[in-house]
């Protein structure tokens, strides 16, 4: 109940600040955070970050699958054989959040 009560007293606080700031705040922290994302060396990291992660999920995989073996249900197994698929196929040169798959 606590973090409810926070989190409607930051929205409210949050849209009580925003209407004041007006329109023109808003594009110019919208244009900033534009800026922000297509810094190449914000992109590096995140394209970084995100061959770490699937190189530490290839590993998680391979442990979770010797441990759980065939005990996982059929519907799990596809979904995750069609990920895996769809990865290694090269389903396009960017993943689902717009990072390349190098």
């Amino acid at each position: 109940m606590r973090y409810r009560l926070t989190f409607v007293a930051g929205l409210a606080l949050g849209y009580v600040l925003g209407t004041r700031a007006g329109r023109e705040r808003y594009e110019q922290l919208k244009k900033s955070a534009r800026e922000f994302a297509q810094n190449p060396a914000v992109r590096n990291t995140a394209e970084s970050a995100a061959q770490q992660s699937r190189q530490f999920a290839g590993k998680a995989y391979h442990v979770v699958s010797e441990r759980v073996g065939d005990r996982v249900p059929d519907s799990v197994a596809e979904r995750v054989r069609h990920l895996r698929e769809r990865n290694t196929n090269g389903a396009g040169a960017h993943d689902d959040w717009g990072t390349s798959n190098t």
